[in-house]
């Protein structure tokens, strides 16, 4: 019998190895609400708004859309594949995603939704998300007697 030392962040990356492989081989499938690819976001955040900017390359503006439902942010969309090859040329590998993509994102209350603007430029989406007037934060001077 062989002893091993037990490791819990190899067993947690061996269950996270086994969750991405699961993700990734159900695709699209509805039912479980899977995507293939997720972008990657930075979430920022001023007095005055919240800047999402989200990393979504090669994808056309006319397949990404943007809705704001009772308080979630959904970015979905597809990057569709290139399909084209040189003539007399093979594939030896494609590592870059493709297929549909979901993020989603909880605002907060106290913003102005009407006011959302998104600009797409050179496979960045940006988001300004501007706040409420009462949420932005006020300094007062308390007088001292």
């Amino acid at each position: 019998m062989n002893m091993t030392l037990w490791s819990p962040y190899r067993e947690m990356e061996d269950l996270l190895d086994r969750y991405n492989t699961l993700a990734k081989g159900r695709g699209t499938d509805a039912s479980h609400g899977f995507a293939e690819w997720s972008p990657t976001v930075d979430i920022e955040e001023s007095d005055e708004s919240f800047l999402i900017k989200a990393d979504i390359p090669g994808v056309d503006k006319e397949d990404i859309k943007v809705n704001l439902d009772n308080g979630v942010l959904s970015i979905t969309g597809e990057k569709r594949t290139e399909t084209e090859t040189g003539e007399g040329t093979k594939q030896h590998r494609t590592e870059r995603f493709c297929g549909t993509f979901a993020r989603h994102f909880t605002l907060p209350a106290s913003i102005q939704p009407d006011k959302v603007d998104a600009h797409y430029k050179d496979g960045v989406l940006s988001l300004m998300i501007p706040k409420a007037e009462e949420a932005k934060p006020k300094s007062i001077d308390i007088n001292i007697h």
